[in-house]
């Protein structure tokens, strides 16, 4: 009976590890994307042109919300063991594409010179509270 060694430096697992290292690469690379100028070509330029300054307040409160929801959801799944191949993998790609329209949207709010109206509440003064007993 011969004597069957598994050799680490075998062809195969030249290429696995090759892969591997490829593949870390390639998603490092894309985690700086998100705040580049090449996440705006995902998004058409004129999504937001026709959109009047209540529907532009509205798109953008939208926006925001999502992307909130989004940062939450990867700091969570970083904190697991495959935590950053599970973020890039279920979270980056919709991150960046969110974070661009979020961009166009306030590009389009200065653009449309909107200005944020003041909401009822802002003008409500809340009188202190006494002490019990007093």
């Amino acid at each position: 009976m011969t004597d069957r060694r598994i050799s680490l430096f075998t062809p195969r697992f030249a290429a696995g590890f090759s892969i591997a290292g490829f593949a870390a690469l390639a998603l490092a690379g894309c985690a700086a994307i998100g705040d580049s100028a090449v996440s705006q070509a995902f998004v058409d330029p004129a999504t937001y042109e026709l959109y009047d300054c209540k529907q532009l307040a509205t798109e953008r409160a939208s926006l925001a919300e999502r992307l909130g929801k989004l940062e939450r959801l990867m700091r969570k799944a970083d904190t697991g063991v495959a935590g950053p191949v599970v973020t890039e993998i279920a979270y980056r790609n919709d991150y960046i594409a969110v974070k661009a329209r979020a961009r166009l949207a306030d590009e389009t709010w200065r653009s449309h010179r909107c200005v944020d109206q003041p909401s009822a509440l802002d003008n409500v003064v809340v009188p202190p509270q006494r002490a019990p007993g007093r």
